[in-house]
């Protein structure tokens, strides 16, 4: 692993939010299903500072081609997202590229929360709070696209910091983001984005309070 692997990279953006094709709030803890073209740039923001944007991508053809943590990894030399970094398939193929980042580093490991993980690690009681893997299918099965629970995979956590410690584990650490931080995609393929804004409350990822998150798209010609 290269040291620029691990860097933050910090990149700010031209785009001007007034020219966004697409602006949309997702709620504290919620999901959203959104269709991005080839050429578009997407920009997550974390509105309040220190909220997990859990994400997957997905081809919308085929469309049993997804997100790969590892392809994505192997691909870039890190586990690690920030500007430049490109996100790959299942197939090898390239979905999307980091063009800006004013966070500087994003989680490929961490995975999401469910309802099951809220047991193991927390509690018996934790069982039944709400949770990104719900989040994620209840999303796809309200779009009724042709993708349901096998098509879920290690996904990003957008804004949170995982730090992986010198024995291999990994820690659930207080986040590096803050208010109106943000990272901008740019689509090499039509893609899915499936987002679980994380309603987790029983680790540092959301600072203990999940606040919402704001999604702008641009069109290519922006």
């Amino acid at each position: 692993m290269t040291a620029n692997a691990t860097a933050f990279r910090i990149q700010e953006s031209p785009l001007d939010p007034a020219d966004a094709l697409h602006d949309h709030t997702v709620p504290a803890g919620e999901p959203c299903l959104l269709a991005i073209q080839a050429g578009q740039t997407l920009r997550l923001v974390d509105l309040e500072g220190n909220q997990a944007i859990d994400a997957l991508f997905y081809a919308q053809a085929p469309l049993g081609e997804r997100y790969s943590a590892t392809n994505t990894m192997l691909a870039q030399g890190g586990i690690y997202l920030t500007t430049g970094s490109v996100l790959m398939s299942n197939t090898g193929r390239k979905m999307a590229t980091v063009v800006a980042d004013t966070c500087g580093r994003h989680d490929t490991l961490g995975g999401a929360c469910s309802t099951e993980s809220n047991q193991v690690r927390y509690a018996l009681g934790k069982r039944h709070m709400h949770a990104c893997r719900d989040n994620f299918l209840s999303a796809l099965l309200a779009a009724d696209i042709g993708l349901g629970k096998r098509d879920l995979a290690p996904n990003i956590n957008f804004f949170m910091n995982v730090p992986v410690t010198p024995e291999g584990g990994l820690k659930f650490d207080d986040g590096v983001s803050a208010p109106g931080k943000y990272v901008e995609l740019r689509a090499e393929i039509d893609l899915w984005l499936l987002i679980s804004n994380c309603p987790q409350l029983n680790n540092p990822c959301n600072g203990y309070d999940p606040t919402s998150a704001q999604v702008l798209i641009w069109d290519r010609d922006c």
